[in-house]
């Protein structure tokens, strides 16, 4: 499957608002390196969301739910395993765009847990 090309201009935009993401995380201690679960989600109307949820581990993702608002707008939400060190979350949200562009979906962001290496009980 050939992905198609994203406007550095709807790249930049998106960056932006990960850097913000980023910048959240580490001031909550976060270790960036650390693989931890990613979620994403993707607006869009039913049938560009069934194509992209049968296409999802294809893509690299598992899926997670697809869920309602209160706008009657569906999401999707898609799951990976991944580092949230920059050039991974800069690699995840190019690989989201271009997944916009090729099933006519909306991408609407990242989202994961700051991971400090300790585990739940605050243990090593």
């Amino acid at each position: 499957m050939t992905l198609p090309d994203v406007s550095p201009e709807r790249l930049a935009e998106e960056w932006a608002a990960d850097k913000d993401v980023l910048a959240s995380l580490r001031e909550n201690g976060d270790i960036a390196e650390i693989v931890r679960p990613v979620d994403v989600s993707f607006r869009g109307d039913d049938k560009a969301l069934d194509r992209l949820e049968q296409h999802a581990a294809e893509l690299g993702f598992t899926v997670i739910e697809r869920e309602e608002d209160e706008d009657g707008e569906m999401s999707l939400f898609l799951g990976c395993e991944q580092a949230a060190d920059e050039a991974s979350i800069k690699a995840l949200t190019l690989r989201c765009l271009q997944i916009e562009l090729l099933y006519d979906v909306e991408y609407d962001g990242w989202g994961c847990t700051s991971e400090d290496g300790t585990d739940e009980d605050g243990q090593d």
